[in-house]
């Protein structure tokens, strides 16, 4: 963002109000104080009681116009954030206020306050951005008294442009001596099953032992991955752009469903049900295996539904 002949600008509207005759919503009262002492934890026995003050700190609290706001900003302010906006400076956060107190205000006091535009910085760089720094100074006064001064600064900027983040990785596998052989299959898209070479069960996952026989003696045999929804579940979480389907844009949401998928060999095993809306998916849908590349070093098998 350059600045072209900007600042001058800007500096031109220094000590133009940003409000006029403003006036507190409610006068100084017991009960917000009470839930202010007790939202910051401060027990001062001087905010109580029949000659209780209002903790200095509340000093904007009794300025401030609430969800409805107040009747409006002065106009020279309203002039400086659009030409800040105008010039590319969208975006706005607060970054420090700070607070000059004259006497305590109690219980009853009614708040009048006036705004000023205080400075504006030159341009600055921050991580957030470039842009300028726009001080406020507000005086409160009950009846003739200046009670405390506000000063609130805020940051006008550009918000920096920040490279893409790489989308983001699938946790990898664990991989074992006891299941290597099984990724070894799934990388060239073999879906490998364990048979123990002493009673022929099947079984999967993959164990260091027959969960039948108990001998540790085994080999494999490749599973034709035809099979059929035993059960399922869909899965209800925010968005994790790690875990979206490849068929899917990358900030999709929503709900998929996990299936415990009953392979036409005997064997059960959890994976994705995809192909099909997740309200679609029913126990005893016919699934087919297909294995899946999610990027150059994760494939994993998944089941597409069959329906029709």
């Amino acid at each position: 963002m350059d600045d072209d002949g900007l600042h001058p600008r800007l500096k031109a509207y220094e000590g133009r109000p940003a409000a006029v005759s403003g006036t507190g919503r409610d006068p100084v009262n017991a009960p917000m104080i009470r839930h202010w002492c007790e939202a910051m934890g401060d027990g001062n026995p001087a905010y109580t009681g029949p000659d209780a003050i209002a903790p200095p700190t509340m000093l904007q609290a009794w300025t401030m116009g609430g969800l409805g706001g107040h009747a409006g900003r002065a106009r020279p302010y309203e002039e400086l954030l659009a030409l800040l906006d105008e010039a590319g400076c969208t975006a706005v956060v607060a970054t420090d206020c700070e607070q000059e107190y004259g006497r305590p205000l109690r219980p009853g006091d009614e708040v009048t306050f006036d705004t000023v535009i205080e400075s504006v910085s030159e341009r600055k760089t921050t991580k957030l951005g470039t842009g300028y720094f726009v001080t406020t100074r507000t005086d409160v006064r009950s009846g003739p008294d200046l009670v405390g001064t506000h000063r609130f600064r805020i940051l006008k900027y550009a918000p920096a442009r920040r490279p893409p983040k790489p989308r983001e990785r699938r946790p990898r596998p664990v991989v074992n001596r006891d299941n290597a052989g099984f990724w070894e299959g799934v990388r060239d898209h073999r879906l490998l099953l364990q048979r123990c070479t002493a009673c022929a069960t099947l079984r999967f996952p993959w164990l260091p032992g027959c969960h039948a026989c108990g001998s540790p003696e085994w080999d494999t045999v490749e599973a034709r991955g035809e099979g059929s929804v035993f059960s399922y579940v869909v899965m209800h979480h925010p968005p994790f752009p790690a875990f979206t389907e490849s068929d899917q844009p990358a900030d999709a949401a929503g709900p998929y469903a996990v299936g415990l998928i009953e392979l036409a060999e005997g064997v059960r095993m959890v994976s994705n049900v995809v192909g099909v809306p997740y309200d679609k998916v029913r126990i005893g849908m016919p699934v087919r295996l297909e294995f899946r590349r999610y990027d150059d070093e994760l494939t994993l098998p998944v089941f597409r539904g069959v329906t029709g």
